[in-house]
This record gives C-alpha cells, sequence and structure tokens, in this order.
C-alpha cells in the first residue's frame, strides 16, 4: 500500500526516479544497517532485516545512537554530567549486546554498535563506514503537527542515505492487511 507523501511512497519514488534517469539500480545486500532504538518500530524493522539476512546471507550490523539534541531541550544548554553519558552508553551497548546475541542464535552474521552521534548522522556515517547496501530503519508513521514538531528520522535518513533504505511501519503495514 503507497499512500502519495509518506515515506514508502518517497522512497519508491527515489528509486523510480533513479531507473528512469538510466541508472542501472543494483542493491548489494552484503551488509544490511539497523538503526535500532530499541522500540517496537526498530524490533519490526529488526525481523524484516534478519529475513532479508538470512535470505541473502548478508551480515547484519545493528547501530544504537545515544545522541540527543539536548540545546534545544535542556535550559540554559545546561551540561550533562560525563558519568551520565558514560552510564547510557554502557546501558545502551548491554542492551545491544543481548539483541545481538538473539539475532545471531538465528544463524545470522551480526555486530552493533553504539554511537553518540545523532541518529541520523550516525546512520549515515555507519552506512558509508561499513558500506552497508541495505538500511532498514523503523518509521512510526507521524503526521499532520507531530510530525511537523518532532520530524522523521526515518524520512531524512531516506532523503540522505547513501544507499536505499528500508522503511518499515509494521502499524500501517496490519492496517493495510486488515482492511
Amino acid at each position: 500500500l503507497l499512500l502519495p507523501g509518506t515515506l514508502h511512497a518517497l522512497a519508491v519514488h527515489r528509486a523510480l526516479c533513479a531507473q528512469m534517469q538510466g541508472a542501472r539500480t543494483v542493491i548489494h545486500l552484503d551488509t544490511i544497517l539497523v538503526a535500532y532504538d530499541f522500540s517496537e518500530h526498530a524490533e519490526a524493522a529488526l525481523r524484516r532485516a534478519v529475513e532479508l539476512a538470512r535470505t541473502t546471507k548478508a551480515k547484519l550490523h545493528l547501530l544504537h545512537s545515544c545522541g540527543l539534541p539536548i540545546g534545544g531541550v535542556m535550559p540554559y544548554d545546561a551540561a550533562i554530567p560525563v558519568d551520565v553519558w558514560t552510564a547510557i552508553r554502557e546501558g545502551a551497548a548491554e542492551r545491544l549486546e543481548g539483541v545481538r546475541r538473539g539475532v545471531a542464535a538465528q544463524g545470522v552474521d551480526v555486530a552493533g554498535e553504539v554511537t553518540m552521534l545523532f541518529p541520523v548522522d550516525a546512520i549515515v556515517a555507519t552506512a558509508e563506514k561499513i558500506g552497508a547496501g541495505l538500511i532498514a530503519v523503523g518509521t512510526r508513521g507521524l503526521t499532520g503537527l507531530k510530525h511537523m514538531m518532532l520530524g522523521s528520522v526515518a524520512e531524512r535518513v531516506v532523503r540522505l542515505a547513501p544507499c536505499p533504505v528500508l522503511a518499515v511501519n509494521e502499524a500501517m503495514a496490519e492496517r493495510a492487511i486488515n482492511e
């Protein structure tokens, strides 16, 4: 189901434009980058990426970003103590390692990484660094005011990524199936 103006429609439009311009689009699925923030949306993207990796024998690279836009949230640009950032990073690394072990138990070659960069910057930079053939990212499907205020990491990744992006909105897919 492709709705005009949705992230899925944007991704398909991008692929079609590349084909119409005479570009030959070949997706190399040696490595799939999965943006993982421990949400149900990221879990849905991970499930799809694991399916693809098992089918294509691709490697998975899990990425969690701890970067927060603190300047726009904290009054007076208050600093967060280094100990707090360290605890956040270590906690995220521990949780991500548990996810990595679960994926590895399914027979998939998988690595995990935690970064302190902002999510979009982290995803794009890591995709370039590891030579990802595909980025899998969950999307909440926000619209209207929520989308305007919060933005969309998935949408920005689709616009900036050096490779194709699989944007997974499990809730939208479920609604389409049930209709």
